[in-house]
């Protein structure tokens, strides 16, 4: 897999400008939250396009196709923040996550538009002008809550959806809808045999099916992005991150993390905090140490 070079952060508010006609291709992962702040702009996409005035929120997900473009008149400043639902590993539950997923392809969910007198682009825009004096935890709080306010309908209906027939597969949705996502790292596939009450064999089946990964790589996705999540906000040792994520075995860490990531966990943190290859001796070093 192609290493992943950079980490950058998301539920903070970032702010861009575009010049008068000029164009801006959002490429950013996870679902990217827009408001414009001054000036005016469009948002073309293949099937429809949107005018974007003073005040307007645009959501989008990764998979949305279009770009933001600038009038011809005057600059646009916009503000913007992202959020990634799989580094939520200890909020948000593995079935949210599968609905975020399937939400993101689906034409309708992946890009929307809010008007300037939208109770959510009002909440933004006050967010906008006070980022500088709110705490910055207060604020990515605020940030989730727009976040989750957006998809509020969506995913109570998601919630009271439930299949009559009282089987393991309804079970196991029950079971991943009520579990964060971090909580998967303790749970072990004999755990999820006793929940569901159902052989082995068809877990492995209705695990698959619903996830869309066997158990095994979904514990191990999670237990990475996990890792992946503390080597760019923390200073522990990588050993520590081993452990904290799951890993009894350094070396076992470092060969999966290399083959999901294309690097080492030490170098793979070097290189998302931008220090490049004068440091390689300085990585090597603190591997021997952890």
């Amino acid at each position: 897999m192609k290493p992943k070079l950079s980490f950058e952060p998301h539920l903070v508010i970032k702010e861009t400008v575009l010049a008068p006609g000029n164009e801006w291709s959002i490429q950013l992962p996870g679902w990217s939250f827009l408001h414009v702040t001054s000036g005016a702009g469009y948002w073309l996409n293949p099937r429809l396009n949107h005018d974007l005035v003073t005040g307007s929120v645009l959501i989008l997900s990764e998979h949305a196709k279009g770009l933001v473009r600038a009038s011809q008149l005057a600059q646009v400043r916009i503000h913007y923040f992202r959020l990634q639902p799989e580094r939520l590993t200890g909020l948000v539950t593995l079935g949210e996550q599968q609905f975020l997923q399937r939400a993101a392809t689906q034409d309708r969910l992946a890009a929307r538009l809010f008007p300037p007198s939208a109770p959510l682009a009002l909440k933004f825009k006050t967010l906008c002008e006070n980022v500088n004096s709110t705490n910055p935890l207060g604020l990515r709080l605020d940030l989730l809550g727009l976040f989750m306010h957006v998809f509020s309908e969506e995913l109570a209906n998601q919630a009271m959806v439930c299949d009559a027939a009282n089987g393991a597969k309804t079970r196991l949705v029950k079971l991943l809808n009520e579990t964060p996502a971090s909580d998967l790292l303790d749970l072990s596939f004999a755990d999820l045999v006793r929940e569901t009450r159902c052989t082995p064999r068809h877990l492995s089946r209705i695990f698959h099916q619903v996830v869309g990964l066997s158990f095994r790589e979904k514990q191990a996705q999670v237990r990475l992005l996990r890792a992946q999540e503390l080597l760019a906000t923390t200073e522990s040792k990588v050993v520590e991150v081993a452990l904290e994520s799951g890993y009894q075995s350094l070396s076992l860490f470092n060969l999966m993390f290399k083959r999901r990531f294309g690097t080492t966990p030490a170098r793979w943190r070097d290189q998302s905090r931008g220090r490049g290859p004068a440091r390689r001796l300085g990585n090597r070093a603190a591997l021997l140490q952890a």
